[in-house]
């Protein structure tokens, strides 16, 4: 399967690259295939993933081929996430991109990041960037995330930036229900700048 880079479409936000105050955020490359392949195969990082895991090249592939797809669809998607010190090597990904899980569709928040880059605050950094797309450019109402019950560092990282816990989704047969935060404009509107917080990410 041959991947395509990303172009932006006609009359859509262009967010294909944009910075924070440590990140540089982009559109996904073929080249991010390989590390993308080392995450969803990393018991460490995929131990509160109600996916299936291990997961292997060919549907790791196809997964980048769909976040590739909702970038041409959207404008938007999830980005490869690279420090300024280091903008060459991603050390993980994340962003926005429209799903449906557990039978709740809308604007969904997604990160994975490399245990190396772990207790940092880049997650709560990039997701307020992805906050600020959805709901200063995108002019989006709310804005979702799905967690494992037991998942308690991602659980508190989007509580710091504001998201609050709604009820539980029921998106994974024989696994536990997920958990769903949610994030509205209007409460957005009225939170102070942020300074992202490390969350300790323990075993």
């Amino acid at each position: 399967m041959v991947l395509n880079e990303w172009s932006p479409p006609a009359a859509v936000v262009d967010v294909a690259a944009t910075t924070t105050a440590r990140l540089s955020l982009r559109a996904p490359r073929d080249a991010d295939l390989d590390l993308l392949v080392q995450l969803h195969n990393d018991p460490s990082v995929t131990r509160f993933c109600a996916c299936v895991t291990p997961q292997g090249r060919l549907a790791t592939q196809e997964q980048l081929q769909s976040w590739l797809m909702h970038w041409k669809r959207e404008g938007f998607g999830h980005w490869a996430i690279t420090t300024h010190d280091k903008p060459e090597q991603p050390i993980g990904f994340g962003g926005l991109m429209r799903r449906s899980v557990g039978g709740q569709s809308g604007l969904y928040l997604y990160y994975r990041i490399a245990p190396q880059a772990w207790g940092r605050g880049y997650a709560a950094e990039m997701m307020l960037q992805a906050l600020s797309l959805a709901f200063d450019q995108l002019h989006e109402s709310t804005v979702y995330a799905a967690v494992l019950p037991a998942n308690m560092p991602t659980r508190k990282t989007l509580e710091q930036i504001g998201l609050r816990l709604q009820g539980s989704l029921a998106d994974t047969p024989g696994r536990a229900a997920s958990l769903l935060y949610e994030a509205s404009v209007n409460r957005w509107a009225g939170m102070p700048a942020q300074q992202p917080q490390a969350i300790a990410f323990t075993a």
